[in-house]
C-alpha cells in the first residue's frame, strides 16, 4: 500500500498535464469545433426564449409532472407533435471562463486523487510502472469518460460528442497513468 500523501508530486503534475492538454483540445484543435451547430433561425428561437425570461437552469418540454399526465392522449399528442426539448439556460451576459476553468481544474484534481488512491491500495512503493500505469489509468478512465455515456442513453446527447469526449477522457487518463507511474515512489 502507498500513502496518498507520498503520491502529492505526480497528482499535482498529471493534473497539471490534463489541465494544459485539454485546453489545447478545446482552444486549438478543431477536434470539437462542430459539436453544437448553429440553429436555422437562432435569431428568432432568441426572441421568442428570450421572451420568457427563463432563469438558468435544465429544462425539458414538453414536460409531465406525473405518470397519469405522461399517459394521457394529449401529453402524447404534444410528443408526437414535438419539438422534445431537453436544455440548459444560462445566466444572461458574458460567459466568463475563470469560474469554469477554476471548477475544471478541482474536477481534474478530484480524478486524480481518486486514481492514486486506488493505485495506492493495490500497489507498494517501488511498483512496476506497467502496475501503476494500468491501476491509475483505468480508474483516471472511468473517472472523465464513463458517466458521459448515461448523457446520450438518458438524454439523447449526440454519440459523436460523446464518443470524442471519452476519446479526450482516454487521453487524459494515459497523461494521468503515465505521470503516475513516472512519479511513483
Amino acid at each position: 500500500m502507498t500513502g496518498i500523501v507520498d503520491l502529492w508530486l505526480p497528482i499535482l503534475l498529471s493534473a497539471v498535464l490534463v489541465f494544459v492538454t485539454s485546453s489545447v483540445i478545446h482552444m486549438l484543435s478543431p477536434w470539437h469545433k462542430g459539436d453544437y451547430p448553429r440553429l436555422p433561425d437562432e435569431d428568432r428561437f432568441r426572441e421568442s426564449v428570450g421572451a420568457l425570461n427563463l432563469p438558468p437552469g435544465d429544462y425539458m418540454i414538453p414536460r409531465a409532472f406525473s405518470r397519469q399526465e405522461m399517459e394521457s392522449a394529449e401529453f402524447r399528442a404534444k410528443m408526437e407533435q414535438g419539438p422534445n426539448v431537453i436544455m440548459t439556460v444560462m445566466p444572461k451576459g458574458v460567459m466568463g471562463m475563470g469560474r469554469s476553468l477554476t471548477l475544471w481544474f478541482l474536477y481534474i484534481l478530484a480524478v486524480t486523487i481518486v486514481a492514486a488512491y486506488v493505485a495506492g491500495r493495490a500497489l507498494e512503493p517501488g511498483s512496476e510502472y506497467l502496475d501503476v500505469f494500468r491501476f491509475a489509468g483505468t480508474s483516471a478512465f472511468l473517472g472523465y469518460s464513463f458517466a458521459l455515456l448515461q448523457m446520450s442513453i438518458w438524454y439523447r446527447r449526440s454519440w459523436n460528442i460523446t464518443i470524442k469526449s471519452m476519446i479526450d477522457g482516454f487521453i487524459y487518463a494515459l497523461l494521468t497513468a503515465g505521470a503516475m507511474g513516472w512519479l511513483w515512489p
